[in-house]
């Protein structure tokens, strides 16, 4: 057995051999398993509850990992595996953390009860690894050069990502409204372009998508509420000129007029301000800070609409649409660049008024309205659709497809024990170790809809092995089926970088055997008496 060293005084220690192995695989699959019953359309869903009492209810596999504080080093690598697989791709976050848990549960099993050496099963991985990608490639389809035929991949992978997220009930027209969306943006990868608003009431039905750009505020009052042909300025500046306020100086007043004479020099220096803003031939003035009674009044009698306290995100992406600069002074009117568009109107969704930005400079931006009953559900309900365009940004960039709901799994896991078979060694477990993780995501998949999940993913098997490569798994009949005919796709980008991390993530933690834990550095007492 390993031996246990420990420093207690000084809080640093180390753990050697096998405690540090133990320790590092259970953390792993500690983390893997509470994400585990997320996986799939009939996965569950978690409700994380944080100490301030805010309640996120999330089926996104980096959504959870993200909230849990984790104290294991091994669970980490685990984690932050997960949150890249988020920023790269979007989707496949909980399938990462699984099949990284599965090998390690593999090569606990080889390692600890067979005495295989770690590096033997690093091997065996590696050259597995090599062999998997290979036939998920081969298997790959490319049908970027038919549009309707590629516009249809996309609505399936679109379908595929949503039906294990609460969108699942609408998932054809979600699935619609994600790829119009990308399909706007014109090959652009910037998702900055899609503009999501949420807004309580109604059921998920009524989201709807605008193409234009919809910004969450009011008109102020007394001002146009439509103009055509907009010249707008989008501005982050403070329209008081009031540094009374703003420093707390004390001003002492001998009576009233005094007060009188500082308020009006004030009104002249907002005047002025506002004066120079009209300068810019302008019909709209956007600013990000507040826009106070009397500067409100000179707009509206210049005909020009003022919107206050437009939230940052929202002011960015605005002028990113409008191709206008956000300007901050405003000395030189022909020098800041002005955002046009063909219409700005107010509009009414639901109880609330926002304001309609359509005819953008940039034709692809556009808005995706979200309705729903509770906030908990509108959030839920952004992370899956999020996901969801991530997918599709990603898959019109690397167009290739392949077929989801385990089949590409054990597709790969067939080539993987093909080459087991051939090779000499000890290797060869740590191949069928690799294979057998692939299996357990079909495996796992049927387990979290209530099947059967020994007898399916064994009739899979059987199946693969007599060439027909489109078998997977119907969760919906609780049988297998053919991945085809229910247009069950997915990424192949997403899919290969899903193995690809799991596998770098497990060897990562495989190849660990000593945890040292490092002492805080000690703070020198300060014994002298003042």
């Amino acid at each position: 057995m390993g031996t246990k060293l420990f420093n207690e005084e000084g809080g640093a220690g180390e753990e050697k051999g096998e405690f540090a192995r133990m320790s590092s695989f259970v953390g792993a699959i500690a983390v893997a398993d509470l994400v585990k019953t997320t996986l799939g359309p009939k996965g569950m869903d978690k409700i994380l509850q944080s100490q301030s009492g805010a309640v996120t209810f999330t089926n996104d596999g980096a959504t959870i990992l993200k909230q849990i504080p984790i104290d294991n080093p091994a669970a980490k690598i685990i984690v932050d595996t997960s949150k890249t697989q988020d920023s790269e791709i979007g989707d496949g976050t909980t399938s990462v953390a699984v099949l990284a848990g599965e090998l390690l549960r593999e090569a606990e099993k080889l390692i600890t009860i067979m005495k295989i050496h770690p590096q033997t099963v690093v091997r065996g991985w590696r050259k597995a690894l090599v062999a998997a990608r290979a036939a998920l490639e081969g298997a790959a389809v490319d049908n970027v050069a038919d549009a309707a035929k590629f516009r249809n991949d996309l609505v399936n992978i679109a379908r595929t990502t949503l039906s294990s997220k609460i969108l699942s009930s609408e998932k054809d027209f979600f699935a619609n409204l994600a790829v119009d969306a990308v399909l706007r943006m014109k090959g652009s990868v910037d998702l900055g372009n899609i503009h999501i608003i949420k807004k309580i009431g109604g059921n998920m039905r009524d989201s709807f998508l605008d193409t234009g750009f919809i910004l969450d505020k009011k008109i102020g009052v007394g001002q146009p509420k439509r103009i055509e042909n907009a010249r707008i300025l989008v501005s982050n500046t403070s329209l008081d000129s009031d540094k009374i306020k703003i420093y707390g100086a004390k001003i002492k007043v001998d009576n009233v007029n005094e007060m009188a004479t500082i308020e009006e020099e004030e009104k002249k220096k907002m005047k002025e301000k506002v004066q120079k803003i009209l300068k810019h031939d302008i019909n709209i003035f956007i600013d990000r800070q507040l826009i106070y009674n009397y500067p409100e009044q000179l707009f509206a009698d210049a005909g020009v609409m003022a919107i206050e306290h437009a939230d940052f995100e929202g002011v960015e992406r605005l002028a990113k649409v409008l191709d206008a600069e956000i300007a901050s002074t405003f000395d030189q009117p022909g020098r800041v660049k002005v955002g046009r568009c063909d219409l700005v109107e107010e509009i009414v969704i639901g109880e609330d008024k926002v304001i309609r930005f359509s005819g953008v400079a940039k034709g692809e931006a556009c808005t995706v309205v979200l309705r729903g009953a509770s906030k908990q559900i509108l959030d839920e309900a952004e992370r899956s659709l999020h996901d969801a365009l991530c997918i599709l940004v990603s898959t019109t960039q690397h167009t290739r497809t392949v077929l989801g709901g385990g089949c590409s799994e054990m597709l790969m896991a067939q080539a993987v024990e093909e080459l087991a078979k051939q090779t000499a060694g000890k290797e060869a477990l740590a191949m069928e170790g690799f294979a057998n993780a692939l299996r357990a995501i079909p495996a796992i998949l049927s387990d979290n809809a209530g099947l059967d999940s020994t007898e399916l993913v064994a009739q899979m098997r059987k199946l693969h092995y007599e060439g027909r490569h489109s078998v997977g798994l119907d969760v919906e009949r609780g049988c297998v089926g053919d991945m085809v005919e229910l247009r069950i796709t997915e990424s192949y980008r997403a899919k290969s970088q899903v193995v690809i991390s799991a596998h770098e993530a497990a060897e990562m933690i495989v190849r660990v055997d000593e945890i040292i834990r490092t002492a805080p550095r000690q703070r020198e007492q300060d014994h002298r008496h003042h």
